[in-house]
């Protein structure tokens, strides 16, 4: 089970990665900022960047504007 945001869980998937977790959750912002463990996870690393099983992720909705 991996934790998001601290209130919702997800069934982990054997080699689950930050891609399939966003696709899971049907996050498709494309300014989203995503920690593992409290690790920053560079965008360019979600597609094979793992996410172990009993994780805590925190997904966050970059805003911009003035």
């Amino acid at each position: 089970m991996v934790m998001v945001n601290n209130r919702d869980k997800v069934e982990w998937t054997e080699e689950m990665t930050v891609r399939d977790l966003l696709n899971k959750m049907n996050y498709s912002y494309s300014l989203i900022t995503v920690t593992v463990n409290g690790e920053l996870v560079p965008k360019v690393e979600y597609e094979y960047h793992r996410v172990p099983d009993n994780a805590h992720v925190g997904v966050f909705h970059l805003a911009h504007g003035g």
